[in-house]
């Protein structure tokens, strides 16, 4: 599996945008795709997630009600939608996909596949 995330760029504080996470390969196995980040000089966490077969979604506390974690079939392809931005928002966006269900979905390690990284950045 591959995966390529887009969509990151520069935003002032209340603003939105929306990432994307591109996938192709042997993607038929998928259970969950996530998005983590990591901000400069700190650790990488987890953001969002979707599961693949039945829609649903979980979110780090930090950005429940603002952010939206949605899939497309057609496109193969998973979107995260993030209004009202914060500058503590600010950091390296990674996709990451799972091909197996896991009891620790906010943990780095539960994921096989990640893509590359989108730089979002939130000015005050």
């Amino acid at each position: 599996v591959q995966l390529q995330a887009f969509g990151g760029g520069l935003v002032q504080a209340g603003g939105s945008l929306s990432l994307s996470c591109a996938a192709s390969g042997r993607t038929s196995g998928t259970v969950a795709t996530g998005w983590f980040r990591q901000a400069p000089g700190k650790e990488r966490e987890f953001v969002s997630l979707v599961f693949w077969s039945s829609g649903g979604t979980h979110y780090t506390d930090s950005v429940k009600g603002r952010f939206t974690i949605s899939r497309d079939y057609a496109k193969n392809m998973v979107i995260l939608r993030m209004n009202s931005l914060k500058p503590e928002d600010t950091a390296v966006y990674y996709c990451a996909a799972a091909s197996r269900y896991s009891s620790t979905w906010t943990q780095s390690s539960a994921f096989d596949f990640w893509g590359q990284g989108t730089l979002v950045t939130v000015s005050s």
